[in-house]
């Protein structure tokens, strides 16, 4: 029978100065490492057997680091040794153990992200697909505005229903769309999460069969707001009015109105979209809200206006700002306000010329829906008007211009 050591007390281990190995007993196998300057716990095990080369097998020894010595005190090297015997008798090898223990703790930090950081993530992956920089920076603004302050820093698997509620009830009757788009973007976020293997289960930021049970919808407490138009007998008093205003915003503005298209589609309108000759303007499905190419007719005054404007060497805009790139979204409602009419906006003009072409021409519903580039309501007559009614639109834009330079 081996010999035990004898069991050391604690003055007599802080004694302990030549180099190699002390068993300080207490514990069997339980040592302390002199080497140099550093003194450290090492317990002695044996964990089943190994081959020995021959057919046979011997004990398997390891030896387990428990820690300097003092940060270490005798008494806790003895409990921790304790500890470890029982385990190696039960059949488990320490040091596997505590290699497979840090494994665990690696795979689960991979694995554990918090929704600041997934949403981080998120935008990072999909801002390349977006239509704008500012679509991007709308995301961004609204969740670190409303989200953030009450789950940004959770970790998105422990992420339920309460802590949704906890973001949208503050909002959800007084800023009711900017709620709905909050909402639609957690959900996005906890989507990403769940399919990189961040949490599992439903999304808590659904709405269909989830949300919509448990608050109002959107259009029953949503103030609707619509864009200022100006009635059509104005228009022509306004837009001769905005023709005598210099620089490059007015001309943005007027030709919006000539075109009727949205603001962001004639502010980043590039030279390259236009054919001067074919009178038309192809504005690319990626510029588009609806994401479909759309072919603008060009009206006479339309052609005169952009045959008469400046290109500028290494500059594609139609309308560029003073300092290179496009126009701010809040130019053309500038020009506006210094003609003293601040209660217009100028997408509703587009609403002025829907009132117009509805209510003093002959023109049918889908051709001036086409020219608004608005999406057919009727899914059947949509598949059935596959074509783009480009001649009969030409024909309605050059009536509006028409009608818009009357005085």
């Amino acid at each position: 029978m081996p010999k035990k050591a004898k069991e050391l007390s604690a003055l007599a281990v802080s004694k302990l100065k030549p180099e190699g190995r002390h068993a300080v007993g207490g514990v069997d196998g339980l040592h302390l490492r002199i080497t140099g300057g550093s003194r450290a716990w090492v317990l002695r095990l044996v964990v089943g057997l190994r081959p020995d080369g021959h057919g046979g097998s011997v004990p398997h020894r390891r030896d387990v680091g428990l820690g300097g010595y003092p940060e270490i005190s005798l008494a806790e090297a003895r409990e921790k040794a304790g500890e470890l015997r029982r385990q190696a008798r039960g059949g488990t090898d320490p040091v596997e153990e505590r290699k497979a223990h840090k494994v665990r703790q690696r795979l689960q930090a991979a694995n554990t992200r918090t929704f600041s950081e997934c949403a981080i993530a998120y935008l990072a992956g999909h801002r390349a697909g977006w239509k704008n920089e500012k679509h991007g920076k709308q995301w961004a603004a609204t969740l670190e505005s409303y989200a953030y302050p009450v789950i940004g820093d959770v970790h998105v698997s422990d992420i339920d229903t309460t802590l949704i509620l906890g973001v949208l009830e503050p909002i959800w009757h007084s800023k009711t769309e900017t709620a709905s788009r909050v909402r639609g973007r957690i959900e996005s976020v906890l989507d990403w999460a769940t399919v990189r293997g961040y949490r599992n289960g439903e999304n808590p930021a659904r709405w269909k069969g989830h949300l919509d049970k448990l608050l109002p919808a959107r259009a029953k407490v949503q103030k609707v707001e619509h864009h200022a138009a100006l009635p059509y007998a104005e228009m022509p008093a306004v837009m001769d009015d905005l023709r005598r205003r210099e620089g490059v915003s007015a001309r943005a503005l007027e030709f919006a109105i000539l075109t009727v298209a949205r603001s962001g589609e004639v502010r980043g309108a590039a030279w390259n979209e236009f054919d001067l000759e074919a009178g038309t303007w192809t504005i690319p499905a990626a510029r588009m809200k609806a994401k479909k190419e759309h072919r603008v007719p060009l009206s006479s005054s339309a052609l005169a206006m952009l045959r008469e404007l400046p290109r500028i060497d290494g500059n594609p805009y139609v309308f560029p700002a003073p300092r290179g790139g496009t126009l701010s979204d809040m130019a053309l409602t500038a020009v506006l306000r210094r003609m003293g009419r601040g209660d217009l906006t100028q997408h509703g003009f587009r609403s002025t010329f829907r009132d117009w072409a509805g209510e003093t021409t002959a023109f049918p519903r889908e051709v001036i829906e086409h020219a608004l580039a608005h999406q057919l309501r009727d899914k059947v007559e949509a598949a059935y008007q596959r074509g783009d009614l480009l001649r009969k639109r030409a024909t309605l834009m050059e009536e509006w211009s028409h009608y818009c330079k009357a005085t």
